[in-house]
């Protein structure tokens, strides 16, 4: 059974859409990305320019629904039916995206007289749908509405102009690619022109990356401690190592030191309410013996790192010549903490560069479906669990519900400490990683709790054509961290 949450989401999204085709006959509603503790949308082709007397006229309007509680019809058609419905209502992308379903019927939602098609189910009655907050965010609307952690309640309006920006990058390369939605990737694909779409990903990844570098080796005097963060599978390692390269490439000489040979003994580690270890939290690190260590290097001082073993749960001091670095010898961190400043208070703030990174999709699936954040770093997880851990999918999914927990306390609240941003997301790799994830989704057993989050992941990788060209994928890819052949990993 999906979520409620998430439903409820989806049915709040379908009343802003319905208010605004009852206001304004041909206004488009284009929903784009979630920032600011909110969905950011766009509204095109209005009869005037947006303001926030609109946005308070489209409020009026969806609480007018909600005080009406009309039905949310859900109608089963033929899919050639549903297909001309949308091409008469000028919704081509949607229409060309059922057409290529492998299925007889799609569902569609109905209220009032605006039919649509959501991915996912939706409430029957627009009634309970009064649990959100409309905002003016130029150049369009912020709709924010309980999430999965807020416990029932409308999140307020955090500004987040870090996140913005880079979401506003991550359009911008979706426009160089010609790759807005789905259909488009897809057609490409078709069309044999999926190895120039790869190559351009990686090419604006590559130079992104350079010029991350390219500001660190301007301020080599300054910038000493590189920090790097992000959430599950965003690919930090493959970023850390190819920032590595380009830092090689300014004359520069960095040393990466891995943040996990700080944990603690495993007997000293806390423990979550759950009673188990909780290796997410900073207390699990010995943060004194960090900032000490990160000091007395920056000072010119050699010392001996610690080397933690997984097997043992123990820290060890092994017979290794001591470390030093010189002026020209950044040290890059790699790690969940890196962007809270209590894991490195002893540095000044001026001598960090923080780095967050994060898979931040710029694909829809067509205008009023994104592909949330989330849902695709689970894919990439799912993909690598199982190339490199032996894990199955069914362990993936029962560990992510923790892993996400981990990532709200502990990485999303320091996002916006970040000096800079980088999108790991490649527009082409869910055509990829569908071709690895649906055997092992597809073998999850109806029996268990996990079986609904398995089906709702294949569902959506219908929509994606298989990319077969993985040839074409380049060894040093972020994709490779996960698909393997990485130069990174051996």
């Amino acid at each position: 059974m999906e979520k409620e949450w998430r439903i409820y989401q989806r049915s709040v999204v379908f009343l802003l859409i319905t208010a605004v085709h009852e206001l304004y006959r041909g206004a488009e509603v284009i929903v784009q990305f979630t920032a600011n503790k909110g969905l950011f949308c766009e509204i095109k082709h209005l009869p005037q320019e947006m303001s926030a007397d609109i946005v308070g006229r489209i409020e009026q309007r969806m609480r007018q629904i909600v005080s009406e509680d009309r039905e949310i019809e859900r109608l089963s058609l033929v899919r050639e039916d549903a297909v001309q419905l949308f091409k008469a209502d000028a919704q081509i992308e949607k229409a060309n995206l059922i057409a290529a379903l492998a299925r007889p019927y799609v569902t569609i939602y109905r209220c009032g007289e605006y039919d649509d098609y959501l991915y996912g189910h939706m409430l029957p009655s627009t009634g309970s749908l009064g649990n959100f907050e409309l905002d003016y965010e130029p150049p369009g609307v912020l709709l924010r509405m309980p999430t999965e952690h807020s416990e029932g309640r409308v999140p307020q309006r955090v500004p987040q102009p870090k996140l913005s920006q880079i979401l506003s990058e991550a359009k911008e390369w979706a426009h160089i690619l010609h790759c807005k939605y789905v259909t488009d990737l897809n057609r490409a694909n078709r069309q044999g022109r999926i190895g120039e779409v790869i190559r351009i990903s990686e090419g604006l990844q590559e130079k992104r990356i350079a010029g991350i570098a390219d500001y660190i080796a301007s301020e080599k005097e300054r910038l000493r401690l590189i920090l790097i963060a992000g959430p599950s599978s965003s690919g930090k390692t493959s970023f850390a190592q190819r920032l590595r390269i380009q830092l090689l490439v300014n004359g520069l000489e960095p040393v990466s030191i891995s943040l996990d040979d700080y944990f603690m003994n495993r007997e000293d580690t806390p423990r979550n309410a759950k009673g188990e270890y909780d290796y997410e939290c900073l207390e699990a690190l010995d943060v004194p013996l960090f900032n000490a260590q990160m000091s007395a290097l920056l000072e010119g001082k050699a010392i001996v790192l610690p080397r933690y073993n997984f097997l043992t749960g123990c820290r060890e001091w092994r017979n290794e010549a001591p470390l030093s670095v010189h002026p020209d010898q950044p040290l890059i961190v790699e790690g969940i903490h890196g962007l809270n400043e209590a894991l490195s208070s002893s540095v000044a703030r001026d001598r960090k560069y923080k780095i967050y990174v994060s898979a931040l999709t710029q694909l829809n699936i067509d205008a009023h479906n994104r592909i949330p954040t989330t849902g695709a770093r689970l894919i990439r997880r799912l993909v690598r669990d199982y190339q490199f851990r032996g894990a199955h999918a069914l362990k993936t999914l029962r560990q992510w519900p923790d892993v996400r927990e981990g990532e709200e306390k502990y990485i999303f609240p320091f996002q916006e400490e970040a000096d800079v941003m980088f999108n790991s997301a490649l527009i082409y790799e869910l055509g990829i990683l569908k071709r690895y994830v649906s055997p092992m989704l597809e073998a999850v057993s109806p029996e268990v709790p996990e079986y609904g989050e398995a089906q709702r992941l294949l569902q959506f990788c219908q929509y994606f054509d298989d990319i077969t060209a993985e040839d074409e994928v380049p060894n040093n890819s972020l994709l490779r961290e996960f698909i393997g052949r990485s130069v990174f990993f051996k």
